[in-house]
Order: structure tokens, then C-alpha cells, then sequence
């Protein structure tokens, strides 16, 4: 995501530099050829600027459409930081050394099985937005790195090569509920219900990333939008060369300067409805999941009393991946 207030020259530019000089020679032959003698290019005007109105109508649709994948899948991730604090509270205040099932024949859990099963339980959250984050970018060779060191190694090697590891993250915690219940009498049957409501609130947010994920925006409006503006752009200096022709035989070539600023306006804003239709592609404009998950990571190891934390990510040339 880029945070930088306005958007650097260089950066523009990197976009741009294409189109820009495309449309630059392609005007400059078309006013080259115009004043060889070839008028026939001149076509009329209004035609043109009605196709441009029409266009710039279409590219606000599809932008408008683009921008709602991005804020949609921007939400989830920001549901996914509020859950997982609340999965934090409800682990560290819920499971305590206090038996509260009269059947389960338990010796009371001391200090140290609560920590250990604190960090696990936690930790295993932490790896479950790494791996969510890692499934959505298809980047499963980063798990030994960002997921792994937050699991045994046991469990990590068991998940890794599942088809969806973070579902079956959220799966093993339910099972870790279930013997805190059952087995250990750690959890009563309403604070049971409340952490499955939390993995369930879990689940919901990760279905909600994967249908973003594995929906493309509709293509009949983005590759379309790509047509339309290609082919307004190269009719419009055959539209201006006209009008410019009317001021005098040397004003043809403003043609180049004004039809190359228009074009790369209506350019400029299909690039940016394409580059905000997958907001999970580690691009420029998508949404920080590492950003996030790293904030994920300090706010639930503080909360288990841990001091050496991971410093928090910061932009790089302005860009927050």
C-alpha cells in the first residue's frame, strides 16, 4: 500500500513512461502524415468526444468496482486483527487453573502448563495469519520462515502440505478447545461456546479473503475497459488534428501535446482500476497484509507478557507490503 501523501514523479513516471511514448510517435506520424497532404485522416470531432465521454463513464464503473474489492478485502484484514486480540483475551482470561467441570477428574493445572499452553494456543494464532497471508499471495515457500517458528515443529510439518493450511490451523485449535473442555476441565461449556464463536468469526474472515482471491474481476469489464480506451486514444488525434488544422497550417502539431495528455489521463485511470482489482497481490496498491500480521505478531506476544519484541514494518520507498 502507498502511504506517501502525494505519489513521487518517479513513480508516475514508471507507469506511464509506455503509453507516454507510444502515443507521442503515434501522434507525431499522424500530424507528420496530415502534412504530407493525407487529410483524410481529419475526422470529426463530436464523434470522438462522445466516444470519450461514454469511455470516461465505463472506466468510473470498473474503477468504482475495483476500489470495493480493495476496501471489502481491507475490512477483512481489519476483522482479523480485532479477532485475533479477542482470541488472545479469551485465551489468557478463560483458561485458568480453575476447574469448573465437576466431572472431570483433573489435577489443577499449574503456572507452567498455563504458559505453555497460553503460548501454543497464541502462537498458533500468529501462524495462522502468517499462513492465511502466505495462501493468498501463493507464497508457500516462505513458511519455514513465517510460519513454522510459530508452531512445533511436529504440527508444522503435518500442516504445511495441506491444501489449505490455514483452515486446518483454525481446526487444531478447535481440537485443543475440546480437551481443555473435556479433559482438563479449563474451560466451562460458555466460555467454549464463546472461543468457537471467535474461530467460527475466523473462518468467515478467511472465506471472505479467499472469495476475493479466487474471483477474478469480471473480465467482460476489464479487458473491455482496456479496448475502449486504447481505441478512444487512437482516434483522438485523428479527431484534434482537425480543429487544430482550422488555426493555422503550423498549430497541427499541437495535436501532439494535447492528445498525449488526454490519453495518458484515460490510461492512467484504467492502470489504476487494474491495479486495484486483486488486493492480495503484494503490489504497490494492495492491501499491507505483512504490515499487518507483523502488528498481529507484537500485540499478542505483549499480551502473553513477552518484552523482546519484533520492531514494526515500515514503508519501503513509501510502499507498506
Amino acid at each position: 500500500m502507498y502511504v506517501r501523501r502525494n505519489i513521487r514523479w518517479h513513480v508516475i513516471w514508471q507507469f506511464a513512461w509506455k503509453s507516454v511514448l507510444f502515443f507521442t510517435v503515434y501522434s507525431f506520424l499522424v500530424c507528420l502524415t496530415y502534412r504530407l497532404g493525407f487529410h483524410s485522416l481529419d475526422i470529426p470531432w463530436q464523434p470522438v468526444a462522445t466516444l470519450g465521454i461514454a469511455v470516461s463513464f465505463y472506466i468510473g464503473f470498473k474503477n468504482n468496482g475495483a476500489y470495493d474489492r480493495f476496501w471489502e478485502g481491507r475490512k477483512l484484514w481489519g476483522g482479523i486483527v480485532n479477532y485475533s486480540r479477542t482470541w488472545a483475551v479469551q485465551t489468557l482470561e478463560f483458561i485458568t487453573s480453575v476447574v469448573d467441570a465437576p466431572d472431570v477428574q483433573a489435577p489443577p493445572a499449574t503456572g507452567e502448563e498455563l504458559s505453555v499452553r497460553h503460548r501454543r494456543i497464541v502462537y498458533r494464532q500468529i501462524a495462522w495469519c502468517n499462513s492465511l497471508r502466505l495462501a493468498l499471495r501463493r507464497q508457500p515457500g516462505l513458511w519455514d520462515e513465517q510460519v513454522a517458528p510459530f508452531l512445533e515443529p511436529e504440527e508444522s510439518e503435518r500442516l504445511r502440505n495441506r491444501q489449505n493450511p490455514p483452515a486446518h490451523l483454525l481446526r487444531q485449535q478447535a481440537a485443543d478447545l475440546r480437551v481443555l473442555r473435556e479433559e482438563r476441565g479449563l474451560l466451562n461449556d460458555f466460555q467454549h461456546v464463546n472461543m468457537m464463536q471467535s474461530l467460527e468469526e475466523l473462518f468467515n474472515l478467511q472465506g471472505g479473503c479467499e472469495r476475493i482471491k479466487n474471483t477474478p474481476f469480471p473480465r467482460q469489464y476489464a479487458y473491455f475497459s482496456y479496448v475502449f480506451v486504447w481505441l478512444f486514444s487512437l482516434l483522438l488525434p485523428l479527431g484534434l488534428i482537425g480543429e487544430f488544422a482550422r488555426m493555422g497550417p503550423d498549430h497541427i502539431w499541437l495535436t501532439i501535446p494535447f492528445s498525449v495528455l488526454v490519453s495518458w489521463v484515460f490510461n492512467t485511470m484504467e492502470v489504476v482500476g487494474h491495479t486495484s482489482e486483486n488486493p492480495f497481490e503484494n503490489e504497490m496498491n494492495d492491501v499491507p497484509m505483512t504490515a499487518i500480521c507483523r502488528t498481529i505478531e507484537i500485540d499478542l506476544r505483549e499480551m502473553l507478557g513477552e518484552t523482546e519484541l519484533p520492531p514494526k514494518l515500515a514503508p519501503i520507498d513509501d510502499i507498506l507490503y
